[in-house]
């Protein structure tokens, strides 16, 4: 047994180490938490303290420095997940409007059949869409079919339902102009009629070819329904008349510029198609398009030097589609907005007079122009004919624009449109442009 002193010499001994257990103890919890942050958070920078068992001084400063540190820590989780709810949100949004945009440029199928279920009569058998009679084909993706008509078509339900009222199998009505100023809103191609489109009375076959390339086609081989003029002598004078129409003397294929076109050059913005096609190797050049070309003479030259040329024209107050086809010509009927119907690299040479100018949004005119490049040949020639644009406009819009699409210019030349005055500031370019080979 011991004495009394002995006894109390031992009791602060015993509360010491009461102490130094329970912070012991304190200090596990601690240190297993702080590894258990460390894991979660991953790479905040910050140590573990070294830890000094044998000094409660020092301990309390480090638990301390370590309470800060943590609280730091906390306030930049709690940033950073703010700016993960804020990025979340924004995100969110843009899926939406992205979402919104897509549904406006092309409604999803369960639309379009929507629409579709609203219609009645031809309208409604012409929209679609059908059932595949073999069900599902991997070449289409799909069990149905759908006609091909143009998107903004849905814009002009109107006019396009007034297109498709006629007496199935009978005639047609007599409404090209209507058809086409429906086309030039968008609405192309138009859909498919079941009918029979009006015939010419007392029909005179073509001239025999190739004599038909310079001949004047009977009047009695077209109806004049749509057209001021009702005859070939009323167009082929209509040159010589007051009034702007469209290519006005295009028709006058005897004593009108017609007969000499791209035959005689002059240096500068009058190319020769020999010129042109001497710079490619004979024969290179055998197919290629004419955008807006008139009454296809510019392709009636092009024949006679063994060349195959599709003119592409609209029929603005003249039947100049059926004029191109009565010289054996092969004429084609889109507008300049239409994606060209050709495929990739297919085409030796492309060529636009007039018709390419600055009457033709930027925009629509540079996605023109990368149409041409998209079904040119590797090498193949672009020849842009009396491009007309103000002086400004050259250096400041259509350089930039040709350089953006990356032919290779093998001639350019900018001259002076004079005929209205030269305070106009009226300009032409002509250039002879070629697809890269690589």
């Amino acid at each position: 047994m011991g004495s009394e002193d002995d006894c109390s010499r031992l009791k602060p001994s015993h509360s010491q180490s009461t102490i130094s257990s329970k912070l012991k103890i304190l200090l596990l919890v601690v240190v297993t938490n702080l590894l258990s942050i460390y894991l979660f958070v991953g790479n905040f920078d910050w140590a573990v303290p070294a830890v000094h068992l044998w000094d409660s001084g020092i301990l309390l400063r480090e638990l301390n420095a370590t309470q800060r540190q943590l609280s730091d820590s906390q306030s930049q989780v709690s940033l950073l997940s703010r700016r993960l709810a804020t990025a979340n949100s924004l995100l969110e949004t843009l899926l939406m409007e992205i979402g919104k945009a897509q549904q406006e440029a092309a409604p999803p199928e369960e639309e379009l059949e929507k629409w579709a279920s609203q219609l009645t009569g031809e309208l409604k058998l012409v929209v679609g869409p059908h059932k595949l009679p073999f069900g599902y084909t991997p070449n289409i993706g799909s069990d149905k079919l759908y006609p091909v008509l143009g998107s903004a078509c849905r814009l002009y339900e109107e006019e396009l339902a007034k297109y498709m009222s006629y007496d199935v199998g009978g005639e047609c009505p007599s409404d090209e102009v209507f058809a086409q100023r429906l086309m030039l809103k968008g609405c192309e191609p138009l859909p498919r009629r079941r009918c029979h489109p009006k015939s010419p009375i007392q029909y005179v076959e073509p001239a025999p070819f190739p004599e038909s390339l310079w001949a004047i086609p009977a009047d009695t081989s077209i109806t004049w329904d749509a057209y001021t003029c009702k005859n070939y002598s009323c167009l082929v004078n209509r040159g010589k008349a007051q009034g702007s129409y469209d290519c006005k003397d295009c028709f006058d294929l005897v004593a009108g510029r017609e007969k000499h076109r791209w035959l005689q050059g002059n240096g500068e913005l009058d190319y020769t198609i020999d010129e042109v096609l001497a710079m490619k190797p004979a024969g290179t050049i055998r197919v290629g398009l004419d955008i807006g070309g008139g009454s296809g003479t510019f392709a009636a030259r092009m024949w006679e030097r063994k060349v195959t040329v599709v003119t592409s024209s609209m029929n603005f107050d003249g039947p100049f589609n059926n004029f191109i086809a009565s010289r054996g010509l092969v004429a084609i009927y889109f507008s300049v907005s239409h994606r060209l119907p050709f495929y990739d690299n297919t085409l030796d040479l492309v060529h636009s007079m007039h018709v390419l100018s600055n009457w033709i949004p930027d925009a629509i005119l540079e996605f023109a122009l990368f149409d041409i490049y998209r079904v040119l040949r590797p090498g193949g020639l672009f020849w842009l004919d009396h491009f007309f644009c103000l002086g400004e406009q050259i250096n400041d819009t259509y350089v930039p624009m040709f350089e953006r699409i990356g032919f290779w210019k093998r001639r350019w030349n900018a001259g002076r449109k004079l005929d209205r005055g030269i305070e106009k500031n009226e300009w032409y370019l002509s250039a002879l442009l070629e697809k890269p080979m690589t």
